[in-house]
């Protein structure tokens, strides 16, 4: 009975008969002194900058609901009623405990931590698990439902590790873009993709009641990312993961830009709020132009808010904006950004493009809530 060949002979014969495919041995394995000399990975150097700052939200909220069949307490307390759904005795209201779980990053020394509002919403109890292996207590100060951001208050001391904040304003698309988080509760779990887009609107993706220009990417973000960073190559937080599409184009994963989540943060943490100015217009993109066409590049406005300070100060349907503040704007998102960074109760310049000829008006933001009632 002939010996069997060594395995590594094996390995190479194997790899050296596949058709068409021509395997150089001596390329194949490499030494031990060899792979010693292989750098780490741009990759594996970003989270180790901030990584160590990615937590664990372990959230616990108690949910109401109403008697059995969810009907009325009030028709409940009818003995007749009672009988005729076949209730000998009027039930109480019942009350489960749901868990959740995301993810969140430290950004501060003091121990805050920055999340999306929906994984800490009407949220009872709140824990917060560091890569550590340390778990404390945490507090929302502060949430934004327009935005989906929400700020926590680690509730013991520190020392703590805290992620470097990057600048959104600085991305391109085909940048390098890594997701960290918790998905399906697997701690500290990382993908990478690139920056696919910038300045998505959530109207885009059929989502109402938000007001988010969002960084999309094709780096996988599942359930439990929510709140986690996006990191650039250099490691640096340049957005926290919100949501990933499901269904038709399932696989793109989007963030809400690190400046817009520094700028509310800083809000809720001071004010335990944040505040979103308005002129109460509802704008459009401008239609491609013919060629040859002189149709200048802006928002066209589309519907206005009777009594509202756009209304008020003569803008009307159909104008085109095209400056605000001084500074041209390019498309309905870049308006939005504009009339947030002025804030509420000063003055703003906007000039628009009516029947052909540039007019420069003066209107006055508001605060959302107050523009609603």
């Amino acid at each position: 009975m002939a010996a069997p060949k060594p395995l590594l002979s094996l390995l190479f014969a194997s790899a050296l008969v596949l058709p068409g495919v021509v395997v150089q041995p001596s390329r194949v394995f490499a030494s031990a002194g060899a792979q010693a000399l292989v750098p780490k990975s741009f990759v594996a150097q970003a989270v180790a900058r901030s990584g160590p700052a990615v937590v664990t939200l372990e959230t616990q909220r108690t949910v109401r609901s109403a008697g059995v069949g969810g009907l009325p307490q009030g028709l409940m307390a009818d003995p007749f009623l009672r009988r005729f759904f076949g209730m000998q005795s009027q039930s109480a209201p019942s009350a489960r405990v749901e868990r959740g779980q995301g993810s969140g990053v430290i950004f501060d020394q003091k121990g805050l931590v920055l999340t999306n509002a929906h994984v800490v919403e009407n949220t009872d109890q709140l824990m917060v698990g560091l890569p550590d292996g340390r778990r404390v207590p945490g507090r929302v100060i502060g949430q934004d439902s327009l935005t989906d951001l929400a700020v926590i208050q680690l509730e013991t001391t520190g020392p703590w590790p805290t992620a470097p904040l990057g600048n959104s304003d600085r991305l391109q698309v085909g940048d390098w873009a890594i997701a960290v988080g918790n998905p399906f509760g697997l701690e500290n779990t990382v993908t990478l993709g690139i920056v696919s887009n910038l300045n998505r609107n959530v109207s885009q993706l059929g989502i109402s009641g938000k007001r988010l220009d969002l960084i999309q990417t094709d780096a996988a973000i599942n359930p439990g990312n929510s709140g986690g960073p996006l990191l650039n190559a250099s490691g640096d937080v340049i957005g926290i993961n919100t949501l990933v599409r499901s269904g038709p184009g399932a696989g793109l994963g989007f963030a809400i830009p690190i400046n817009r989540a520094r700028s509310i943060a800083k809000q809720l943490v001071e004010q335990g709020r944040a505040s979103h100015p308005m002129v109460g217009i509802g704008l459009s993109t401008v239609p491609a132009p013919r060629p040859g066409s002189d149709v200048p590049a802006g928002a066209v406005i589309r519907s206005l808010v009777a009594g509202g300070p756009a209304d008020r100060g003569d803008l009307r349907v159909d104008d085109v904006i095209v400056s605000v503040g001084g500074n041209s704007v390019q498309n309905p998102a870049e308006v939005v950004s504009a009339i947030d960074r002025h804030g509420v109760g000063r003055p703003l310049n906007i000039d628009v493009i009516r029947s052909g000829k540039r007019i420069g008006l003066s209107i006055t933001p508001v605060e959302m809530m107050s523009l609603r009632n």
